[in-house]
């Protein structure tokens, strides 16, 4: 029977000579937990010779989800999968290497994320399978949308993920011919337009390997003739796609690092001297000068900014020196002057090579190590102590000046500085001095530190308000400050982490009863978390009324009434996403001057989670909107989006009652497919 309606995912399956372990990877995706009509897989043998392309047959034969199409050797990945893509008719496009596979319920988590997110592409936890090296920053924690910009995606641009294929068709995608680094400008290019990113982390949805006879691509085309073609059109599309600026700097810093100075460093003293200074030495040379800006520059460790240097500067036998001896320097030392800590290499400070110190500046890159041991209340639930134990490597012991900081987190206030007590560190128990000396680092100065946070008075001799305040650890040693966040420490079962209970609220030192608690955050770093309780003190206002206007789709008015003191009166309407992004709109006052509007158009969130509330003036803590059942959703039309519709609902159960309101693009063959099922519904009623 023809099917009627596209299916879900196409997963697209290249293969080339890829016995045995083709059978399970095709065995993987046919065995998904999505439904079966909603996945077609299409498996491409790219002129094998081994009995790829009858074991694929023969899983054909059991499976008529499978497609199988046998087409000449095309010498790369990127043929074969650009003949999947004109086959292809689901909704989104699933790239699968023909020596890995699947988790079972991988395809149908993806899915689910990209639906109820609006997200465009969606990476899937990848897992090692005989030490094949795999990212893992991205994967820390789920992740239902976010962008290149607010995220580690950026730093995995293999193409095994989830895209929408509207998302292809509309850019025209496709996959160059190289043997190498052909999928990183496709993923590049789709990453850069997507209509926001999604991650998830909590299951292991790709199992990537290395083939038992060691024919992987990334191994047998790993020299620099099969990397520059695909190296240039990394940098083209960035430049493509991104304006000049920051933001550009960012993304091509990614490049920069891993396209042009580590094949350099590992690839370029491999080859004879007149193909590494004719054929690629000029080829370097040009991305350095067209594409590693002064902002890029700065973005880099130093044994990169040193290549970038020379390669701007054009000494071609400098560079082929640093390359060669490039291993043997990188564990050369520090050297600490006025407050900087620099890269020792052979080239600093000499005067015959006459390099900008900058080229070796490490200070911001010095490890710092710092354990939380434990967290308590003490002082009748007022004060928070933390200790444990912290190092900068190699500066030997902290210095008096060290301090935690409490930085406000979503709204406006001034840091807020507590210094540490510091006692050198004792040794662990069951570890001499000498063990401990030789995992830390001889004379690393590791010390043991404290912490008391008095919220009767660390803002200043005032009381800490209310809000989250995240927790950084500034130490200084021999002059140099290097500042971390304080991080959950991993609990199990001998050794639980050290989160003390939520404080009660305090009587009588604060002028309203408040709680407070430590809490993880999604990446592991703690916050402290302080909230006002009880009715102590009536808020500044009152909302009165939440509606959408009705003369202005996608824009919503909120308004309310004054009942506190004029020096807390709110001047905003503030919305903010999950990531901490803010737009604000301003409060209008009526004759009276007690009562408020805002209007906030909805066109120019971008799509995601908003929380709202209501930022008063002078730093108050800003006030919930509350969250109201009575509150629709509404739609709108986009034009930077090519007029495509948007739309808002508010969530039904929002975090602590503060209306929160999903944002995201109408996906317009979801909302075909949901009008046909409420067609077919009322026609089976009416019979």
């Amino acid at each position: 029977m023809s099917r009627t309606t596209p299916p879900r995912v196409s997963v697209i399956i290249p293969a080339y000579n890829a016995m045995p372990e083709v059978t399970h990877c095709v065995r993987s995706a046919m065995e998904q937990t999505l439904d079966p009509d909603d996945v077609e897989i299409i498996a491409i043998d790219d002129g094998s010779t081994d009995g790829t392309g009858a074991e694929l047959d023969r899983l054909a034969r059991t499976c008529s989800r499978l497609r199988v199409v046998h087409q000449p050797n095309s010498k790369g990945a990127g043929g074969p999968r650009n003949t999947g893509l004109e086959l292809a008719a689901g909704d989104y496009v699933f790239f699968l290497d023909s020596d890995d596979h699947l988790g079972p319920d991988a395809l149908r988590r993806m899915v689910a994320m990209a639906d109820a997110n609006g997200t465009d592409v969606v990476l899937g936890k990848m897992v090692s399978v005989g030490g094949r090296a795999v990212p893992t920053a991205v994967f820390s924690h789920n992740q239902p949308r976010t962008d290149v910009f607010s995220s580690h995606a950026y730093r995995t641009l293999g193409c095994w993920k989830l895209f929408r294929r509207s998302l292809i068709e509309r850019l025209g995608l496709r996959f160059p011919p190289y043997r190498n680094c052909e999928d990183k400008p496709f993923t590049a290019a789709a990453y850069l337009n997507a209509d926001g990113i999604s991650v998830v982390a909590d299951y292991d949805c790709y199992y990537s390997r290395n083939r038992q006879n060691g024919n992987n691509l990334t191994l047998t085309a790993a020299d620099l003739v099969h990397r520059m073609d695909g190296t240039r059109l990394c940098f083209e599309t960035v430049a493509r796609y991104l304006e000049p600026g920051p933001l550009r700097d960012r993304i091509m810093r990614r490049h920069v690092e891993w396209e042009l100075c580590g094949p350099l460093r590992a690839l370029l003293p491999r080859e004879s001297e007149q193909q590494a200074r004719e054929r690629y030495y000029p080829q370097f040379r040009q991305w350095a000068l067209d594409h590693a800006t002064d902002g890029v520059f700065q973005l880099l460790a130093p044994q990169d900014r040193l290549i970038v240097h020379l390669l701007r500067a054009d000494r071609f036998d400098d560079l082929m020196a640093v390359a060669r001896h490039a291993r043997r320097d990188a564990a050369r030392g520090h050297v600490v002057d006025k407050g900087r800590v620099y890269w020792a290499h052979p080239f600093f400070r000499d005067p015959a090579k006459a390099v900008p110190d900058a080229c070796f500046d490490a200070t911001d890159r010095i490890a710092v190590h710092h354990e939380l041991t434990e967290a308590a209340w003490t002082a009748e639930g007022e004060v928070l102590r933390l200790s444990g134990h912290a190092r900068i490597d190699g500066l030997g012991p902290l210095q008096p000046g060290s301090r935690l900081t409490l930085r406000p987190s979503g709204f406006r206030h001034p840091d807020v500085h507590v210094p540490v007590t510091l006692d050198a560190a004792p040794p662990r128990p069951g570890t001499d001095t000498r063990e401990q000396d030789r995992t830390d680092g001889a004379g690393s100065g590791t010390n043991r530190y404290t912490v008391d946070v008095d919220l009767r008075t660390a803002a200043s001799g005032a009381p800490l308000g209310a809000g989250t305040w995240d927790l950084r650890l500034d130490l200084r040693a021999q002059g140099v400050s290097r500042t971390v966040r304080v991080r959950q420490p991993k609990a199990d079962a001998d050794d639980p982490a050290p989160t003390p209970p939520v404080r009660e609220p305090a009587t009588g030192s604060r002028p309203e009863p408040a709680t407070a608690r430590l809490r993880s955050t999604p990446d592991g770093h703690l916050a402290l978390e302080i909230r006002r309780t009880g009715t102590a003190a009536e808020p500044a206002c009152r909302v009165t009324g939440i509606a959408w206007d009705a003369s202005a789709p996608g824009t919503l008015v909120v308004r309310g009434h004054l009942t506190g003191e004029a020096a807390h009166h709110p001047v905003a309407l503030r919305a903010q996403e999950d990531s901490g992004r803010v737009r604000e709109a301003p409060l209008s006052y009526g004759p009276d001057g007690r009562g408020f509007t805002a209007r906030l158009p909805l066109a120019r969130l971008r799509p995601g989670r908003w929380a709202l509330t209501l930022r008063p003036n002078a730093g108050g803590t800003p006030i919930p909107v509350p969250h109201t059942d009575r509150l629709g959703g509404t739609r709108w039309f986009r034009a930077s989006r090519l007029g495509r519709p948007s739309y808002a609902k508010p969530l039904p159960r929002p975090p602590e009652g503060v209306l929160t309101l999903r944002v995201a693009p109408i996906r317009l063959t979801t909302a075909l497919r949901r009008r046909l099922a409420r067609s077919g519904d009322r026609h089976r009623d009416r019979l």
